[in-house]
């Protein structure tokens, strides 16, 4: 009987070698036998197979069928470089086939067996019963979602399956409270606001008061930082703690943070709730993404933690917490326990921490293409509408989400090419009309508007490409907020109306006569076809068209491209 094959020693060519059976590896010995004689033995093996086929040598019959396999298939892949299959044989073509031909005879009687063998057991098995499940491999295609893909049907996400824990202040709450109004839904949404106290009053327009658990077991070392960071951190774990049911997500937010409700149900709805999923997005600021980490979810931009590792998270985060008494926050301390869990953070760019000073238009105006989810820290920017607070330019803004909540900030770039004028779309929010053909890869890039977290105005405190203000009146874009929306006439139409902002951002009126000017315009009307559910699954702009250019009036027509159509 053949046991292992030791390889072909120099000047053996066209011969195989193999041991024969001995008591002991040690005292085997090669033999060697040229092709003719491998071939007889493989035929007195097969033949021997065939007179094992009765059900009394069964068991024989395979062991002998599976050494025979494995006999064939070293000696053909790995025989030398006489015959083997991987090399170039020196053999006849005809010679060569007759291999093959005996090759397969001996895998057929190996089928042969495997055949019998099957029939035998059925007929041995009991018939299995309505109860019993049958057997599948671990390697059978799974039907559940990829991470990232649309979830089976029965595992969509609503607004009622996610859990808001609000992370809040007594002492700022009096106006903040106003931030959260703009986007809460009562009876629509579930959720708590975690202050450090109560306070005196409560609007039934907000989600229900708690107050959080007392932190003062756990040590802080961090200079730099407040212990809230420890109390914010646990927001989660205590929300979860209130046992609500049919929850699929725990999102966490600041108050001085807006919502989008719609485009955090449509990007939620991407995942497996049932999976362990932390979702967020990193800073607008290089140097904090260094500084903390660009794995962690800033929480004032809000993140969504999965009801499984919402459980896990509960059951080991105040044990997590005592470990890191030297982190700063709140954000870096979840992202330390999540990683402990081994959870990495999945991210969406539509979590907005805005960690920026000043104007903010030049990122509002060019937006990723993605659902806006949300917009942080609204007390350190200014208005997104100029000449009014930022209250009311929220409510504003609002009549754009309610409209068409997916579309809103969306970016769609056209030309009007006789007056050679570039054209910016940015949805529900502004227009901008520039003078030259510009690139939409340049046009995509946010317009340095607004100071980095460290106040500087220069390129490099950013983790995303910019480019600058330019204080040349020729070269800046004039520029249109929307004044309306509505819907049109059309089924899944809408139109909105942008009013020219006349508020000179250095250098006054451009005095070139070598191009149609833009500054006689006073209005832009766009119409656009409401964005569908599942265009962020496979993300492109919307195509832009200008459909009438006057004096005084820019009308364009926004929605899908068609087949071929480019922006350019």
């Amino acid at each position: 009987m053949i046991l292992s094959v030791w390889g072909i020693p120099p000047g053996s060519q066209g011969r195989r070698m193999f041991f024969s059976k001995k008591k002991h590896r040690s005292s085997m010995k090669p033999v060697l036998y040229d092709d003719e004689e491998c071939i007889r033995v493989v035929k007195g093996t097969s033949n021997r197979i065939e007179q094992l086929t009765g059900v009394g040598s069964l068991r024989l019959a395979i062991v002998l069928s599976a050494m025979v396999f494995m006999f064939m298939y070293f000696m053909f892949v790995f025989g030398g470089p006489g015959c083997g299959v991987l090399y170039s044989c020196k053999h006849s073509d005809d010679e060569a086939f007759r291999q093959a031909e005996e090759l397969n005879r001996a895998i057929e009687a190996q089928d042969d067996l495997e055949r019998d063998m099957v029939r035998y057991l059925d007929d041995d098995l009991p018939p299995m019963q309505e109860e019993q499940q049958p057997f599948h491999s671990s390697m059978a295609p799974s039907h559940e979602p990829e991470k990232g893909s649309s979830p089976a049907p029965g595992y969509e996400t609503g607004l009622a399956n996610i859990v808001f824990g609000i992370a809040a202040s007594a002492k700022l709450w009096e106006k903040r409270q106003e931030y959260v109004k703009l986007w809460w839904r009562p009876g629509e949404m579930r959720g708590f606001v975690w202050l450090d106290k109560a306070v005196s009053s409560w609007s039934k327009a907000l989600p229900p008061m708690r107050i959080s658990e007392d932190t003062a077991k756990f040590n802080y070392t961090n200079k730099k930082g407040g212990r809230s960071g420890i109390r914010i951190s646990r927001v989660v774990s205590e929300t979860f703690r209130q046992n609500l049911t049919d929850v699929h997500w725990f999102v966490m937010g600041d108050d001085d943070t807006m919502f989008v409700p719609e485009n955090l149900v449509r990007i939620l709805s991407k995942y497996d709730h049932r999976k362990f999923y932390y979702i967020g997005s990193h800073s607008e600021s290089h140097t904090q993404n260094i500084h903390f980490s660009y794995n962690m979810a800033y929480g004032g931009g809000g993140f969504a933690i999965s009801y499984p590792l919402a459980k896990a998270l509960a059951k080991v985060q105040d044990r997590c917490i005592m470990k890191y008494p030297y982190l700063y926050g709140s954000d870096d301390r979840i992202q330390a326990c999540l990683s402990e869990l081994g959870v990495p953070l999945t991210k969406e760019p539509g979590f907005h921490q805005f960690d920026i000073y000043g104007d903010a238009f030049g990122l509002l105006a060019a937006h990723p293409v993605t659902p806006l989810v949300s917009i942080h820290h609204l007390d350190l920017i200014d208005p997104v509408f100029p000449n009014t607070t930022q209250i009311e330019a929220l409510r504003h803004f609002k009549s754009s989400m309610r409209v068409d909540p997916g579309g809103v900030l969306q970016q769609s770039i056209c030309y009007d090419k006789y007056k050679r004028w570039s054209i910016s779309v940015s949805w529900g929010y502004a227009v901008q009309v520039y003078r030259g053909i510009l690139p939409p890869r340049l046009l995509e890039l946010p317009m340095r508007t607004f100071l980095s977290w460290y106040r500087r105005m220069d390129d490099i405190g950013f983790p995303f490409n910019t480019r600058p203000f330019l204080k040349s009146p020729c070269e800046q874009p004039t520029i249109f907020y929307m004044k309306e929306v509505g819907y049109g006439d059309e089924a899944g139409e809408t139109i909105s109306s942008y009013s020219r902002d006349r508020r000179q951002r250095g250098g006054g009126e451009c005095k070139s006569t070598l191009q149609h000017s833009p500054g006689s315009l006073e209005e832009i009307i766009v119409t656009k076809e409401q964005a569908d559910d599942s265009w962020h699954l496979a993300p492109r702009r919307q195509c832009c068209r200008v459909v009438k250019s006057t004096k005084k009036m820019i009308e364009v027509s926004v929605g899908n491209c068609e087949s071929g159509e480019t922006i350019i």
